[in-house]
């Protein structure tokens, strides 16, 4: 049964729209659950690195973006391979590689994790791309900014529960278990989404051969914006979070990383569902100004509980951002190259976390985690005028 294509409406009502849709309730959720273990990544091979290995956090960061690294070169071509193929065969290839990952991984020195770490991050099963290929596909150009700004929230659920649940097993039950946990969140999610099997492409046309636009005529300076100020947000984002975790672990309150990281979460659902139900949005490089700025006062906090406090401002303009993002791209992508456009838009996502987990990690190590959050907040407000030229 088709949905007949009306005047978007604000408020709740604007999300009511959206998941009467075919297909995008389930969608969602599947997309929120299959989230879940890839938000877990981070904190879990980061605490794994400095916990289990003994390493500094320079050095777990350097493991932390091993993944995403990965992921940058390989969700072009697996967006492509879906393109072509289908979905099917790219979940069905990139479980396996995840489970043979995840269960030889608690077992190897910090070279060898280094290595399989970038190798897995390849043929990483592309959740975030598909999903937003998915929403871009059978939801209407008009009534995309809810459906995105749904997504960008249902992300901020994932990642009050993935890092939870990796930071509290890797204390408590060691970070062997939560990596093989890791490992399990996976292959069920790869195993769903094979089932589902959601449409990638508008109107449900299947995969094979099409005509594809030339690159210029795609690859446009507000693309190529629009794609900056994603990574520049998601630097922001994933830099400032390695360096509360940093904060919290060296000041003895490892335990406090799972309820700063809720309430922070908890900020950007609330800013995610104002993005969406507004009449109108602002401009995506004004959106990660404001993120960028209100990082800024983050550096300021001297216990864990002023912590959770200064980044509420932040975490309100999170799941916005990067609906915003999402939503721009998704607009300026022709549905010939859609799943190549959002591989890109996963490759900038990942170009994000692997340049801030890094750098955040160094900037710890060798000053303070304050100094890494300035960095990070400063970074995202200078990359947004760059961004801003670019759109014009």
């Amino acid at each position: 049964m088709s949905v007949p294509v009306t005047a978007p409406r604000t408020g709740i009502g604007a999300f009511l729209d959206v998941l009467r849709r075919p297909g995008v309730a389930g969608v969602t959720a599947l997309g929120m659950a299959a989230r879940i273990p890839a938000t877990a990544i981070g904190v879990t091979l980061t605490l794994h690195t400095v916990l289990t290995l003994g390493y500094g956090f320079g050095a777990a960061g350097l493991v932390a973006a091993a993944v995403p690294t990965g992921m940058a070169i390989g969700a072009p071509l697996l967006g492509w391979l879906i393109d072509r193929r289908g979905l099917r065969p790219v979940v069905a290839v990139t479980t396996v590689a995840g489970l043979l990952f995840w269960s030889v991984a608690p077992l190897l020195g910090y070279a060898g994790l280094l290595v399989a770490a970038f190798v897995a991050g390849i043929l990483t099963i592309p959740v975030f791309s598909v999903i937003r290929q998915v929403i871009a596909a059978v939801v209407p150009a008009g009534h995309r900014r809810p459906a995105f700004a749904l997504d960008s929230m249902s992300v901020e659920l994932s990642y009050m529960t993935g890092p939870a649940i990796g930071s509290l097993l890797t204390v408590w039950l060691g970070s062997s278990v939560s990596m093989r946990v890791i490992g399990g969140g996976f292959v069920l999610a790869g195993v769903a989404m094979w089932w589902m099997n959601p449409p990638v492409r508008a109107g449900g046309g299947g995969p094979g051969p099409v005509t594809r636009p030339p690159l210029r005529s795609w690859l446009t300076r507000p693309l190529v914006g629009a794609l900056l100020a994603v990574s520049a947000a998601v630097f922001a984002i994933m830099g400032t979070e390695l360096a509360f975790i940093a904060s919290l672990t060296s000041s003895g309150h490892a335990w406090a990383i799972a309820v700063v990281n809720a309430a922070w979460c908890l900020a950007s659902v609330v800013g995610g569902f104002v993005y969406g139900a507004a009449r109108r949005s602002a401009p995506l490089p004004l959106l990660l100004a404001v993120l960028g700025l209100a990082t800024l006062p983050v550096a300021l906090a001297w216990s864990w509980w002023s912590l959770l406090f200064l980044l509420l401002p932040a975490g309100l303009m999170t799941a916005s951002t990067l609906a915003a993002g999402s939503d721009t791209v998704g607009q300026l992508a022709p549905d010939e190259v859609r799943g190549l456009v959002t591989g890109l838009q996963g490759s900038a996502t990942t170009i994000g976390i692997a340049v801030a987990n890094p750098l955040s990690g160094l900037l710890v190590d060798t000053a303070s985690p304050a100094v890494a959050i300035l960095t990070c907040g400063s970074v995202a407000v200078a990359l947004a005028g760059c961004a801003a030229l670019l759109m014009r």
